[in-house]
């Protein structure tokens, strides 16, 4: 709010600037006869106005056709725009930069550079706000430049558009129709071919509209899942990978022909998959979908059995919390706690605790998506951190809101316990490689520093619990339908139950 009544008043002084120029050169026949002397200041003011606009933590969306009310944020941080990752993002954090844009609220939270790659470096990563704040750089995130994220990750939002801007503005286009399927508009059927790759299995994404010629995809929201769909169709196996950028070289320019695919990922053809009724491509004509396909990959199920059975609730003071506090384990009203309090470590939270356990019973190894190089060191826990995000642990009420922070987990992958006959190959310690080997399990337990839902605000009643790993879908799988369980949660004022689980995706 504040940074919008600067700006307020910023409009102001120019304003009044330019109406003593307008009474000077109306009084003035010098001036009046000097036309492009008048278009000069006028320029220059303008452009002392964007450069008073770049103040540190301002906001702006970019990559939309349809107004300034949607497109991918962008940060302005030590007088240089950057991206945000959309690791974490969610309707939270839309919301805070919707506000402080000036908008009512928010409609939807975007990830995947729906509104195209991200042009600029990553400035925030893991932002995580509570809906209270009025900055965006005031929620919490991982600091200045530190991300693990790549160009088509990033994070962009829908605001509301204010009713006094839809009465002012005819410019303003009406809603974007709903997607429909591709198979109900091409009748005629499609044909898929991948090009510019090294080998087959990988390349650049061409596709066949009925009769018309061949043509790329575009890559806004181009995901794992869609790359998935397209590797079975071509019987290449399953997606390792999803491009979103002229990364295979095509040299020839070839016309855009579709956008805005979107896939659930257990299509059998990407003709079911849905699309923009009407071709919307943001950025460049480099924005091009694009897969790499692998015949072995592994496969993730996480043990809801284990998680029913592990399930309690422990309290806890944050004297004891303060190395989870570092990885934003517990909910926002601690931090606050620790803000304005003296004696923060002396107040107890309550942590709803479990279990994870999550068997590989793929036909390869799962790899952090991150090179080794890249793994964070965390001091505190001893450890690196090879994957920001393996696992979300969420409470929903029965409206479908989110009601305790889901404990967001870097994790250190390891092989804890494999079946007869499978040997360890992965271990954290001394900066060993991380993963989980075909066959063998990474074992979280109850014990360990952020196993936990911090459910201290949590009124008493029955709840959904929803643990998922492999959230994002960072890392390729042969199936995601295994990744998640969905429980019950019975929570009275002494105990915590977690029941009758259903397995399914994130």
């Amino acid at each position: 709010m504040r940074l919008q009544l600067r700006r307020i008043r910023v409009v102001h002084i120019l304003m009044i600037l330019l109406f003593v120029f307008e009474f000077c050169t109306s009084n003035n026949d010098s001036w009046t006869n000097s036309h492009e002397k008048k278009m000069q200041i006028i320029k220059k003011l303008r452009k002392d106005f964007r450069k008073l606009k770049k103040q540190e933590g301002a906001l702006t969306l970019t990559g939309s056709e349809n107004g300034d009310y949607e497109g991918n944020v962008e940060i302005l941080h030590d007088g240089k725009w950057g991206s945000i990752c959309d690791d974490e993002w969610d309707d939270l954090e839309a919301g805070v930069v919707c506000r402080q844009l000036g908008f009512n609220g928010a409609i939807k939270a975007t990830t995947n550079g729906q509104f195209g790659q991200a042009r600029r470096r990553y400035w925030m990563d893991n932002v995580y706000c509570d809906g209270s704040e009025d900055e965006l750089t005031r929620c919490r995130f991982d600091g200045w430049g530190v991300s693990d994220c790549s160009s088509n990750e990033a994070a962009g939002v829908i605001c509301t558009r204010n009713e006094e801007a839809k009465a002012s503005s005819a410019t303003v286009p009406e809603e974007k129709p709903p997607k429909v399927k591709i198979k109900d508009t091409y009748q005629q059927g499609i044909a898929l071919r991948l090009s510019g790759g090294r080998i087959r299995s990988e390349g650049q994404v061409e596709i066949k509209l009925g009769n018309a010629d061949w043509s790329v995809v575009c890559g806004d929201g181009w995901s794992i899942l869609e790359a998935g769909v397209v590797c079975q169709q071509l019987g290449l196996g399953y997606a390792s990978d999803a491009i979103q950028s002229n990364f295979f070289g095509n040299k020839e320019a070839m016309p855009m022909s579709i956008s805005g695919i979107e896939c659930q990922g257990n299509e059998k053809n990407l003709a079911e998959c849905l699309h923009d009724d009407l071709i919307v491509v943001s950025g460049t004509a480099e924005n091009v979908a694009g897969v790499i396909c692998q015949r072995e990959m592994a496969d993730l199920v996480f043990d809801h059995i284990e998680l029913m059975r592990t399930a309690h609730l422990e309290d806890r003071q944050l004297y004891w919390l303060q190395c989870a506090m570092e990885e934003n384990c517990v909910a926002s009203q601690a931090y606050k706690v620790q803000r304005e309090s003296g004696n923060w470590y002396l107040e107890t939270r309550r942590l709803l605790r479990f279990t994870a356990r999550i068997l590989n019973t793929g036909t390869a190894d799962f790899r952090p998506s991150v090179p080794k190089h890249l793994w964070e060191w965390h001091m505190c826990h001893m450890h690196y951190h090879s994957m920001e995000i393996f696992a979300t642990f969420d409470v929903i009420d029965s409206n479908g809101n989110k009601v305790a922070e889901g404990h967001k987990a870097s994790f250190c992958l390891e092989d804890n316990q494999c079946m007869p006959g499978v040997q360890p190959r992965y271990k954290c310690a001394n900066y060993g490689d991380q993963g989980i080997s075909v066959n063998c399990s990474d074992i979280y337990k109850h014990n360990i520093d952020c196993q936990w839902v911090d459910i201290s605000e949590l009124e008493p009643g029955h709840y959904t619990l929803k643990v998922a790993v492999n959230p994002e879908f960072k890392v390729g799988e042969m199936s995601f339908d295994n990744n998640a369980a969905t429980c019950r949660l019975l929570y009275t004022e002494t105990f915590a139950t977690v029941h009758s689980c259903i397995m399914g995706r994130p």
